[in-house]
């Protein structure tokens, strides 16, 4: 594997299905452009001549829409912004933080990510969609799926404020687990 000599960024983008690195190098004296995620060579475009500009690809399993910026700042200094979706990597990840939960929990010496995507209610588990049951309680929803030999459940409950919305509760073998914030 030949080293990265012209490595000029890396990302990190939490998505549902996990937490994926992005690479991106850029020769500025070759006009080389390699961009790779998960370590997995996405793009590679040799020569170019135009120094500017910008790579899009995808990311993930749900292949979510990626997009390197190249930009001069002065004479050969470049800026790279990583956008998601059409957004900024950093407004993408506030948003997403409105519509998804993640937990992140050991369990029998294993590291689990469970993310809720709060508008369709999929449930991923360690970049796995979960096959789930949901029911009406008493108090609101409950969707339960199984990680390995552990029964899991997220409870959703109104908290009465507007403002808040649902609250989302992940509960494995009857353990409140405490949300990440990624």
């Amino acid at each position: 594997l030949e080293k990265m000599t012209d490595l000029v960024a890396v990302w990190e983008v939490a998505l549902s299905d996990g937490v994926h690195k992005i690479e991106f190098e850029h020769g500025t004296t070759s006009g080389k452009r390699v961009v790779y995620v998960d370590g997995k060579e996405e793009i590679r475009k040799e020569w170019m001549f135009k120094l500017v500009g910008k790579e899009t690809f995808t990311v993930g399993a749900a292949k979510t829409k990626a997009t390197i910026n190249i930009d001069a700042v002065s004479g050969f200094a470049y800026e790279y912004t990583l956008e998601i979706n059409g957004k900024s990597l950093k407004k993408y990840m506030e948003n997403r933080s409105k519509t998804t939960n993640t937990w992140v929990l050991s369990l029998g010496g294993a590291d689990y990510r469970v993310v809720l995507e709060k508008d369709t209610m999929d449930v991923w588990c360690n970049g796995q969609k979960m096959e789930t049951a949901g029911e009406f309680v008493e108090d609101g929803t409950e969707t339960h799926f199984s990680v390995g030999d552990h029964s899991c459940c997220i409870k959703a409950v109104s908290s009465g404020k507007r403002k808040e919305g649902i609250i989302h509760t992940l509960i494995v073998d009857d353990r409140e687990i405490p949300e990440t914030v990624e």
